[in-house]
């Protein structure tokens, strides 16, 4: 890895869809055996100029998701290498049999982009908000699922996935993102990133809760309290090796997900400190809820899912690991 942390972290002028489909452009430029397949949401995941560069290698199946899917694994069997992309939840809990079967079961090389994740689907509401995605696809034997936190992370993290073969599923904010890296950045997939150093505690956060967590490291900077922060952007496979060096050199771990609390990323950290190095864990997420229609900072505010909420947290595992 070599990493770059912004100068300032402010919204990127290019939106992350169209990060992605100028990504998959200059891949599919050197690769002819690069397509796109979507679910009547061309337009909505800003993927027209794909098309227009490449109508042959480009397929829009319509609202049949579980189709998309199985017609991906099967262009995968001829070689080609597909990325299929649907709104979060009708990318894995509508055809997760397609994913396990289709594609994994049968050790396909298919790439499945899931947009809008949590509360960043915002007005399109509960139906389209997806708080269970990576939790369901967690459980798929040698998968791998990741959540790039801005156009910087996405840019590299896409061009990698495209020669790695395998079942990946990318979870990914459509509109601006953060910018928590400069440009030249590059990382690797399965490893955390480190951000800030502290000794107190850690909070490991990822997607739009990286920039929370930088916000409530600050904060609680001010009181005293060193708060170490790490970006876990793979959710599966999962960096056992920096959790556990985390939670040995601070003693408590905070998460923070745009996600719920089961069986996601907090879960994932739990499942690794409980058999390694035991220590108090808090989790920042959505707690045993549906979605409902806002505007993202709205929903943040009522998901418990901001700094402040991070700061709770911070401050009631500091207490338990003082017991």
């Amino acid at each position: 890895m070599n990493i770059k942390l912004a100068e300032k972290r402010e919204k990127e002028s290019m939106e992350m869809r169209n990060v992605y489909c100028k990504t998959l452009m200059e891949l599919a430029e050197k690769n002819e055996n690069i397509v796109a397949l979507d679910a009547d949401l061309m337009s909505s995941m800003g993927m027209k100029s794909f098309e227009k560069a490449y109508p042959e290698r480009t397929f829009n199946v319509g609202i049949q998701e579980a189709n998309m899917i199985g017609t991906a694994a099967g262009m995968s069997a001829t070689g080609l290498i597909p990325f299929a992309h649907s709104f979060g939840p009708f990318a894995t809990r509508r055809c997760y049999d397609q994913i396990f079967l289709s594609c994994a079961y049968a050790k396909l090389n298919v790439k499945i982009t899931g947009s809008d994740p949590g509360v960043t689907a915002a007005f399109n509401g509960g139906t389209h908000m997806p708080f269970e995605d990576m939790g369901i696809l967690r459980n798929i034997p040698e998968i791998t699922i990741i959540e790039p936190v801005d156009s910087v992370m996405l840019k590299n993290i896409t061009e990698q996935i495209a020669d790695k073969y395998g079942v990946f599923y990318t979870r990914l904010l459509r509109k601006n993102a953060v910018k928590i890296y400069e440009e030249g950045s590059t990382f690797e997939i399965g490893k955390a990133v480190p951000l800030v150093e502290g000794k107190d505690l850690t909070i490991f956060a990822t997607g739009i809760m990286v920039e929370e967590a930088l916000k409530a490291a600050e904060e609680l900077t001010k009181e005293g309290i060193s708060a170490r922060v790490q970006n876990i952007f793979t959710l599966k496979p999962i960096d056992k090796e920096a959790i556990m060096k985390c939670a040995k050199e601070t003693g408590a771990i905070v998460t923070a997900e745009n996600h719920s609390i089961v069986n996601g990323l907090g879960s994932a950290v739990a499942e690794v400190i409980t058999e390694n190095e035991l220590v108090p864990l808090e989790r920042v997420g959505v707690e045993d809820r549906f979605g409902q229609v806002g505007p993202v900072d709205y929903l943040k505010e009522q998901y418990g899912l901001t700094y402040k909420d991070i700061i709770s947290k911070a401050k009631r595992v500091l207490e338990r690991k003082s017991m």
